[in-house]
């Protein structure tokens, strides 16, 4: 019996799909639960895996065909994983099916030796992608993530050391995008852009042109928490199961309290409508393979700072494996950037619609500071804060700023509400 591979179906923001790769062709047998494809959206990869034991019949989608939810995209034949005789059922349908069916041994024969290595270490479908796309197999790249898996990094490294695949049996990988030729020096590959890269330049630029975008600066003193977090460090962590206590849970609840304070920084415009959130959904910019992502920490003004550590901490490793879930990054009603993590000193950051602000986080840096009269080295940090002047006066832009400031030079002041 054949069984139908849909699409899972789609929120209402996002309207179509991208299949990104099939992890088998047709022909292979596949097991319940195995990955059969992965599906890119504006905001995340989606794994489609196999409802039962059988064989990869059809293959309806191709890699780089775009789907709506519930759409038909391959069928599996169940039960026939033993049969060794299955075939493409695309195999009459048209010549580039035929090709399909021609290879479908050595195809598979290929599959069968990935998966049964023992040394092979676990791909992000990121780095999957890409090292299919130059012939590379797991085994062949030294993972540096989580367990040992192989992140999109570790892929770009094994390539530019010029780790590429061909010495044994099994046919190197075609290339959809081939580079140039590579003996005069000067490489350059063409390729599509991601479906994530293309909505986040889209919003980029819509944020620009559609919003009267201004920015504010500050600065504030991290003596204060940094003092505060290498006293209880340790006790934190083993109070709390091993959550290791950051800077950011001290912003996110900085910016929570200011957030009641001025609440047409955490309101969102509508049209001709201001909607004003009665909730502090914090969403926090995190760096993945696919490019910039922004999950969301629900109801943070409930969460405590160790929960907010946690949760962050657990959205980095789901952002770096492309486990993030729509749910995740839907919503928010402001956005904390932190820059600083790759060393930037100072920046605008760019408005995230519909919010109408954003605070961009610096580089914590020692420098020269005038204190009660006298010169003192201080950790200090550059603050910027984003703005949408249509809706946030420059009044209050700066007094929220200020307030984050002086909460965050007397960590004591957010325990206490004051």
């Amino acid at each position: 019996m054949s069984i139908e591979i849909k699409a899972p179906t789609l929120p209402e923001s996002v309207p179509d799909g991208t299949i990104a790769s099939w992890h088998k062709k047709a022909g292979d047998a596949v097991k319940r639960d195995e990955l059969l494809v992965d599906i890119e959206t504006d905001k995340v990869v989606i794994e489609v895996v196999s409802p039962a034991d059988g064989v990869l019949e059809k293959i309806v989608k191709d890699s780089g065909d775009t789907i709506v939810s519930n759409e038909l995209i391959a069928l599996v034949k169940e039960g026939a994983a033993d049969s060794g005789d299955a075939k493409p059922a695309a195999a009459d349908d048209d010549k580039k099916a035929e090709s399909k069916a021609d290879n479908k041994t050595a195809a598979s024969s290929d599959s069968k030796s990935e998966s049964g290595s023992a040394d092979a270490a676990p791909l992000s479908p990121a780095a999957k992608k890409l090292a299919e796309e130059h012939g590379l197999k797991a085994e062949q790249i030294t993972g540096t993530g989580k367990d040992g898996r192989v992140t999109k990094e570790d892929v770009m490294n094994a390539i530019e050391s010029g780790s590429k695949a061909g010495s044994g049996s099994a046919a190197p990988v075609s290339r959809e995008h081939p580079v140039a030729d590579m003996s005069s020096g000067r490489v350059e590959e063409r390729v599509p852009m991601s479906r994530l890269r293309a909505k986040v330049a889209e919003r980029l630029l819509q944020a620009s042109q559609t919003t009267a975008m201004l920015t504010t600066f500050n600065e504030v003193n991290m003596e204060p928490v940094m003092s505060l977090r290498a006293r209880y460090k340790d006790q934190f962590e083993k109070t709390h199961d091993g959550v290791r206590l950051g800077f950011m849970s001290f912003f996110v609840r900085a910016c929570v309290e200011a957030l009641k304070r001025f609440p047409a920084v955490n309101a969102s415009i509508d049209g001709s409508d201001i909607v004003y959130h009665g909730y502090q959904d914090i969403g926090v910019a995190v760096s993945s393979p696919r490019g910039l992502v922004v999950p969301v920490l629900r109801n943070a003004d409930h969460m405590s700072l160790a929960q907010v550590e946690g949760k962050i901490r657990e959205y980095g490793l789901k952002a770096q494996d492309g486990k993030l879930s729509m749910d995740e990054m839907t919503g928010g009603t402001f956005t904390i950037s932190n820059g600083g993590v790759f060393g930037s000193l100072l920046s605008t950051p760019i408005l995230n619609p519909p919010q109408t602000a954003i605070l961009g986080m610096h580089k914590i840096q020692e420098r020269p500071m005038a204190v009660n009269g006298k010169v003192e080295i201080l950790p200090m940090m550059y603050l910027a804060l984003s703005y949408d002047h249509r809706m946030i006066d420059g009044k209050e832009a700066v007094q929220f700023l200020v307030t984050i400031k002086d909460l965050l030079e007397d960590p004591a002041r957010i325990l206490l509400e004051i």
